[in-house]
């Protein structure tokens, strides 16, 4: 995966539960998702938007867990953003 275009982002040692699973990952050498440093860097900004989306993806909904998922990977495909 590409840098980040804010390096000092992408770098910086975070906090909080974001920053425990970047720390996983990297130990793994996993991919990690750009948007986790960004949620790593100022989790006081953005727990809420974190929140938010677990509650969109698995709150009730007519829509199974699966198909919501399904969906999001799709628009982000068509966004040309890897899901």
């Amino acid at each position: 995966m590409h840098r980040m275009f804010l390096k000092e982002v992408e770098d910086a040692s975070g906090s909080g539960a974001y920053a425990r699973r970047i720390d996983g990952m990297r130990t793994a050498g996993a991919t990690i998702p750009q948007i986790m440093h960004l949620f790593a860097f100022k989790p006081d900004r953005t727990d809420h938007l974190a929140k938010f989306t677990h509650a969109v993806m698995r709150g009730p909904s007519p829509l199974s867990p699966g198909q919501r998922e399904l969906i999001a990977a799709f628009t982000s495909r068509r966004n040309d953003c890897p899901f």
